[in-house]
């Protein structure tokens, strides 16, 4: 099973906010999450818009999993080193 880091969609029409979850890469991209990592919410003030879990991303990042290129983003704006093998 292939685990992927990626953003899930709430939200009104134009005013979207995202949770980081884990799921299962054949998951569609609101179906059934395997663990919440945080929240991303864009149209907030610059110090509100991201709050990550670092303890459960660095774990989940150890295990493998692999995130997508605007969780990646995400984490670097956070100080989340991404270990690559």
């Amino acid at each position: 099973m292939s685990v992927k880091i990626r953003l899930k969609k709430f939200g009104a029409k134009k005013r979207p906010y995202y949770r980081i979850v884990v799921l299962d890469s054949r998951q569609p991209r609101d179906g059934k999450t395997i663990d919440e990592l945080g929240i991303y919410h864009p149209i907030e003030a610059e110090g509100k818009q991201l709050r990550i879990d670092e303890a459960k991303a660095r774990d989940w990042l150890k295990k493998g999993a692999e995130p997508s290129p605007t969780v990646r983003s995400l984490l670097n704006r956070s100080n989340i080193q991404i270990d690559r093998a």
